[in-house]
Protein backbone atom coordinates (compact mmCIF):
# COMPACT_ATOMS: atom_id res chain seq x y z
CA UNK A 1 0.00 0.00 0.00
CA UNK A 2 1.38 3.43 -0.89
CA UNK A 3 2.53 5.90 1.74
CA UNK A 4 -0.13 8.29 0.63
CA UNK A 5 -2.84 5.74 1.28
CA UNK A 6 -1.31 5.01 4.67
CA UNK A 7 -1.52 8.70 5.46
CA UNK A 8 -5.13 8.82 4.39
CA UNK A 9 -5.87 5.86 6.67
CA UNK A 10 -4.61 7.82 9.68
CA UNK A 11 -7.33 8.06 12.29
CA UNK A 12 -9.07 11.42 12.60
CA UNK A 13 -9.21 12.23 16.27
CA UNK A 14 -12.01 14.36 17.70
CA UNK A 15 -10.53 17.44 19.33
CA UNK A 16 -12.61 20.14 20.98
CA UNK A 17 -11.83 23.85 20.87
CA UNK A 18 -8.69 23.58 18.81
CA UNK A 19 -9.52 26.48 16.49
CA UNK A 20 -10.00 29.19 19.11
CA UNK A 21 -8.22 32.33 17.97
CA UNK A 22 -4.97 33.29 19.64
CA UNK A 23 -5.22 35.92 22.32
CA UNK A 24 -3.71 39.33 21.60
CA UNK A 25 -1.30 38.81 24.48
CA UNK A 26 0.64 36.36 22.33
CA UNK A 27 2.84 37.62 19.50
CA UNK A 28 3.15 35.19 16.61
CA UNK A 29 6.49 34.27 15.01
CA UNK A 30 7.60 34.06 11.39
CA UNK A 31 8.43 30.37 11.82
CA UNK A 32 4.94 29.59 13.05
CA UNK A 33 3.37 31.77 10.36
CA UNK A 34 5.32 29.94 7.64
CA UNK A 35 4.50 26.44 8.84
CA UNK A 36 0.89 27.16 9.74
CA UNK A 37 0.56 26.61 5.98
CA UNK A 38 -0.26 22.89 5.72
CA UNK A 39 1.71 22.43 2.50
CA UNK A 40 4.84 23.84 4.17
CA UNK A 41 4.20 21.79 7.30
CA UNK A 42 3.80 18.60 5.28
CA UNK A 43 7.07 19.38 3.50
CA UNK A 44 8.80 19.76 6.87
CA UNK A 45 7.27 16.50 8.10
CA UNK A 46 8.43 14.67 4.96
CA UNK A 47 11.96 16.03 5.35
CA UNK A 48 12.03 15.04 9.03
CA UNK A 49 10.72 11.52 8.47
CA UNK A 50 12.01 10.60 5.00
CA UNK A 51 8.45 10.45 3.65
CA UNK A 52 6.98 11.72 0.39
CA UNK A 53 3.34 12.41 1.24
CA UNK A 54 1.56 14.84 -1.07
CA UNK A 55 -1.89 15.10 0.49
CA UNK A 56 -1.75 17.95 3.02
CA UNK A 57 -5.34 17.19 4.06
CA UNK A 58 -4.12 13.92 5.61
CA UNK A 59 -2.34 16.07 8.16
CA UNK A 60 -4.68 16.82 11.09
CA UNK A 61 -3.61 20.08 12.73
CA UNK A 62 -4.32 20.16 16.48
CA UNK A 63 -2.26 23.17 17.53
CA UNK A 64 -3.41 24.48 20.90
CA UNK A 65 -4.45 27.93 19.72
CA UNK A 66 -5.94 28.88 23.09
CA UNK A 67 -3.32 27.24 25.31
CA UNK A 68 -1.12 29.88 26.88
CA UNK A 69 0.85 29.14 30.02
CA UNK A 70 3.00 31.91 31.53
CA UNK A 71 3.27 33.57 28.12
CA UNK A 72 4.14 30.30 26.36
CA UNK A 73 2.17 28.91 23.47
CA UNK A 74 2.27 25.65 21.57
CA UNK A 75 3.71 26.47 18.12
CA UNK A 76 2.64 23.59 15.87
CA UNK A 77 0.92 20.30 16.63
CA UNK A 78 -0.50 17.76 14.21
CA UNK A 79 -1.46 14.11 13.89
CA UNK A 80 -0.22 11.93 11.05
CA UNK A 81 0.61 8.21 10.79
CA UNK A 82 -1.04 7.65 14.20
CA UNK A 83 1.56 9.91 15.85
CA UNK A 84 1.11 13.30 17.50
CA UNK A 85 3.90 15.72 16.58
CA UNK A 86 4.66 18.80 18.66
CA UNK A 87 7.00 21.18 16.82
CA UNK A 88 8.40 24.18 18.69
CA UNK A 89 10.60 26.99 17.44
CA UNK A 90 13.13 28.58 19.81
CA UNK A 91 15.51 31.46 19.20
CA UNK A 92 16.90 31.19 22.74
CA UNK A 93 18.46 28.11 24.33
CA UNK A 94 15.86 26.65 26.65
CA UNK A 95 16.51 23.37 28.54
CA UNK A 96 13.01 23.63 30.07
CA UNK A 97 11.31 22.54 26.85
CA UNK A 98 10.60 18.99 28.13
CA UNK A 99 8.61 20.45 31.03
CA UNK A 100 6.77 22.81 28.71
CA UNK A 101 6.03 19.95 26.31
CA UNK A 102 4.70 17.93 29.23
CA UNK A 103 2.09 20.65 29.81
CA UNK A 104 1.31 20.81 26.09
CA UNK A 105 0.91 17.06 25.57
CA UNK A 106 -1.25 16.75 28.69
CA UNK A 107 -3.54 19.42 27.28
CA UNK A 108 -3.61 17.70 23.89
CA UNK A 109 -4.51 14.33 25.38
CA UNK A 110 -7.22 15.87 27.54
CA UNK A 111 -8.85 17.24 24.41
CA UNK A 112 -8.48 13.95 22.53
CA UNK A 113 -10.23 11.86 25.19
CA UNK A 114 -12.70 14.46 26.48
CA UNK A 115 -15.68 12.39 25.32
CA UNK A 116 -14.26 9.02 26.42
CA UNK A 117 -14.30 7.35 29.81
CA UNK A 118 -10.92 6.71 31.39
CA UNK A 119 -12.66 4.46 33.93
CA UNK A 120 -13.73 2.04 31.20
CA UNK A 121 -12.35 -1.50 31.04
CA UNK A 122 -11.52 -0.77 27.40
CA UNK A 123 -8.01 0.59 26.79
CA UNK A 124 -8.22 4.09 25.30
CA UNK A 125 -5.80 4.44 22.40
CA UNK A 126 -3.93 7.71 21.88
CA UNK A 127 -1.41 8.82 19.25
CA UNK A 128 2.24 8.46 20.27
CA UNK A 129 3.94 11.83 20.87
CA UNK A 130 7.00 13.13 19.03
CA UNK A 131 8.67 16.28 20.40
CA UNK A 132 10.94 18.46 18.27
CA UNK A 133 12.48 21.89 18.86
CA UNK A 134 13.80 23.88 15.90
CA UNK A 135 16.50 26.10 17.39
CA UNK A 136 18.07 29.07 15.59
CA UNK A 137 19.57 31.11 18.42
CA UNK A 138 23.13 32.40 18.62
CA UNK A 139 24.37 29.90 21.24
CA UNK A 140 26.50 27.28 19.49
CA UNK A 141 24.97 23.80 19.76
CA UNK A 142 25.27 20.52 17.86
CA UNK A 143 23.16 19.88 14.76
CA UNK A 144 21.15 17.33 16.76
CA UNK A 145 20.87 17.14 20.54
CA UNK A 146 18.35 16.05 23.13
CA UNK A 147 16.69 17.45 26.24
CA UNK A 148 15.21 15.10 28.85
CA UNK A 149 12.57 15.83 31.43
CA UNK A 150 14.49 13.73 33.96
CA UNK A 151 17.32 16.29 33.90
CA UNK A 152 14.97 18.59 35.83
CA UNK A 153 14.42 16.13 38.67
CA UNK A 154 15.87 17.10 42.04
CA UNK A 155 16.57 13.42 42.72
CA UNK A 156 18.29 11.80 39.75
CA UNK A 157 17.70 8.14 38.90
CA UNK A 158 18.81 5.87 36.07
CA UNK A 159 15.26 4.71 35.41
CA UNK A 160 12.77 7.55 36.03
CA UNK A 161 9.08 6.63 36.10
CA UNK A 162 8.28 9.61 33.89
CA UNK A 163 10.52 10.57 31.00
CA UNK A 164 10.00 12.92 28.05
CA UNK A 165 12.63 13.35 25.36
CA UNK A 166 12.80 16.37 23.07
CA UNK A 167 14.91 16.31 19.91
CA UNK A 168 16.62 19.69 19.35
CA UNK A 169 17.60 20.56 15.79
CA UNK A 170 19.93 23.44 15.01
CA UNK A 171 18.30 25.16 12.03
CA UNK A 172 20.73 28.03 11.66
CA UNK A 173 22.15 28.48 8.18
CA UNK A 174 24.93 25.95 7.57
CA UNK A 175 23.53 23.33 9.96
CA UNK A 176 21.52 20.15 9.27
CA UNK A 177 22.23 20.48 5.58
CA UNK A 178 20.44 17.29 4.54
CA UNK A 179 17.26 18.36 6.32
CA UNK A 180 17.47 21.80 4.71
CA UNK A 181 17.89 20.33 1.24
CA UNK A 182 14.68 18.34 1.69
CA UNK A 183 12.64 21.26 3.02
CA UNK A 184 13.11 24.40 0.93
CA UNK A 185 10.94 26.55 3.21
CA UNK A 186 13.07 25.72 6.26
CA UNK A 187 16.25 26.38 4.30
CA UNK A 188 15.04 29.76 3.11
CA UNK A 189 13.81 30.66 6.60
CA UNK A 190 17.35 29.99 7.90
CA UNK A 191 18.75 32.20 5.13
CA UNK A 192 16.32 34.99 6.03
CA UNK A 193 17.30 34.85 9.72
CA UNK A 194 20.99 34.97 8.76
CA UNK A 195 20.41 38.09 6.67
CA UNK A 196 18.50 39.80 9.48
CA UNK A 197 21.43 39.10 11.82
CA UNK A 198 23.89 40.37 9.22
CA UNK A 199 22.14 43.71 8.85
CA UNK A 200 21.29 44.19 12.53
CA UNK A 201 25.02 43.89 13.29
CA UNK A 202 25.64 47.09 11.28
CA UNK A 203 25.69 49.98 13.76
CA UNK A 204 24.83 52.58 11.10
CA UNK A 205 21.40 51.01 10.54
CA UNK A 206 18.42 51.25 12.84
CA UNK A 207 16.69 47.98 13.68
CA UNK A 208 13.82 48.74 11.30
CA UNK A 209 16.23 49.69 8.49
CA UNK A 210 18.20 46.48 9.06
CA UNK A 211 15.10 44.30 8.79
CA UNK A 212 13.92 46.24 5.72
CA UNK A 213 17.30 45.56 4.06
CA UNK A 214 17.12 41.87 4.89
CA UNK A 215 13.59 41.57 3.49
CA UNK A 216 14.53 43.48 0.34
CA UNK A 217 17.61 41.35 -0.28
CA UNK A 218 15.69 38.12 0.24
CA UNK A 219 13.02 39.16 -2.24
CA UNK A 220 15.68 40.02 -4.84
CA UNK A 221 17.39 36.66 -4.30
CA UNK A 222 14.15 34.66 -4.35
CA UNK A 223 14.36 33.70 -0.67
CA UNK A 224 10.81 33.35 0.72
CA UNK A 225 10.01 35.92 -1.96
CA UNK A 226 6.28 35.25 -2.36
CA UNK A 227 5.76 35.02 1.40
CA UNK A 228 7.68 38.25 2.06
CA UNK A 229 5.91 40.18 -0.71
CA UNK A 230 2.48 39.13 0.56
CA UNK A 231 3.26 39.65 4.26
CA UNK A 232 5.99 42.32 4.15
CA UNK A 233 4.63 44.69 6.83
CA UNK A 234 3.73 41.88 9.24
CA UNK A 235 7.07 40.11 8.73
CA UNK A 236 9.00 43.31 9.45
CA UNK A 237 6.93 43.92 12.57
CA UNK A 238 7.43 40.32 13.75
CA UNK A 239 11.17 40.38 13.05
CA UNK A 240 11.59 43.56 15.08
CA UNK A 241 9.55 42.03 17.90
CA UNK A 242 11.56 38.79 17.84
CA UNK A 243 14.87 40.69 17.80
CA UNK A 244 13.85 42.89 20.72
CA UNK A 245 12.55 39.86 22.62
CA UNK A 246 15.85 38.01 22.13
CA UNK A 247 17.85 41.07 23.22
CA UNK A 248 15.74 41.48 26.36
CA UNK A 249 16.19 37.80 27.21
CA UNK A 250 19.97 38.14 26.74
CA UNK A 251 20.00 41.13 29.09
CA UNK A 252 17.91 39.20 31.61
CA UNK A 253 20.25 36.20 31.50
CA UNK A 254 23.28 38.49 31.91
CA UNK A 255 21.65 40.20 34.89
CA UNK A 256 20.80 36.84 36.44
CA UNK A 257 24.38 35.64 35.89
CA UNK A 258 25.86 38.77 37.45
CA UNK A 259 23.42 38.54 40.36
CA UNK A 260 24.50 34.92 40.85
CA UNK A 261 28.16 35.95 40.89
CA UNK A 262 27.48 38.68 43.46
CA UNK A 263 25.44 36.29 45.57
CA UNK A 264 28.28 33.77 45.41
CA UNK A 265 30.82 36.45 46.32
CA UNK A 266 28.79 37.57 49.34
CA UNK A 267 28.25 33.98 50.41
CA UNK A 268 31.99 33.39 50.18
CA UNK A 269 32.71 36.46 52.29
CA UNK A 270 30.20 35.33 54.93
CA UNK A 271 31.64 31.82 54.94
CA UNK A 272 35.13 33.22 55.46
CA UNK A 273 33.92 35.47 58.28
CA UNK A 274 32.24 32.57 60.07
CA UNK A 275 35.35 30.43 59.75
CA UNK A 276 37.48 33.18 61.30
CA UNK A 277 34.90 33.64 64.05
CA UNK A 278 35.07 29.92 64.88
CA UNK A 279 38.86 30.08 65.14
CA UNK A 280 38.71 33.09 67.47
CA UNK A 281 36.08 31.42 69.65
CA UNK A 282 38.22 28.28 69.86
CA UNK A 283 41.25 30.27 70.99
CA UNK A 284 39.32 32.15 73.64
CA UNK A 285 37.67 28.97 74.93
CA UNK A 286 41.10 27.34 75.25
CA UNK A 287 42.08 30.26 77.50
CA UNK A 288 39.15 29.48 79.75
CA UNK A 289 37.01 32.49 78.88
CA UNK A 290 33.25 32.34 79.34
CA UNK A 291 30.74 32.53 76.51
CA UNK A 292 29.54 35.92 77.77
CA UNK A 293 33.09 37.28 77.77
CA UNK A 294 33.80 35.89 74.30
CA UNK A 295 30.59 37.41 72.92
CA UNK A 296 31.50 40.81 74.35
CA UNK A 297 35.09 40.73 73.04
CA UNK A 298 34.05 39.59 69.55
CA UNK A 299 31.00 41.88 69.47
CA UNK A 300 28.71 38.97 68.67
CA UNK A 301 25.52 37.87 70.39
CA UNK A 302 25.67 35.13 72.99
CA UNK A 303 23.18 33.14 70.86
CA UNK A 304 25.52 33.15 67.83
CA UNK A 305 28.45 31.97 69.99
CA UNK A 306 26.34 29.24 71.57
CA UNK A 307 25.05 28.06 68.18
CA UNK A 308 28.55 27.81 66.74
CA UNK A 309 29.73 25.85 69.76
CA UNK A 310 26.63 23.69 69.58
CA UNK A 311 27.41 22.72 65.95
CA UNK A 312 30.22 20.59 67.36
CA UNK A 313 32.93 22.20 65.23
CA UNK A 314 34.28 24.07 68.28
CA UNK A 315 35.51 22.15 71.29
CA UNK A 316 35.06 23.62 74.73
Amino acid sequence: MSKRKNAQRSRKYSVRNRSVKATKKYKDTIFRMLFANKENLLSLYNAMNQKNYTDADALQVVTLENSIYMGMKNDLAFILDMNLYLYEHQSTYNPNMPLRDLFYISNEYQKLVVQKSLYSSVLQKIPAPKFVVFYNGTKKIEDVSEFRLSSSYECQTDDPNLELRVTVLNVNEGHNQELMEHCQTLKEYAQYVAKVRKYTSLKELSLEEAVECAVEECIKEGILAEFLIQNRAEVISMSIFEYNKDEEEKKLRKAEFEAGLEEGRMAGIEEGRMELLKQLIQRKLSKGKSIDAIAEELEESVTVIQNLIGDGEIKK
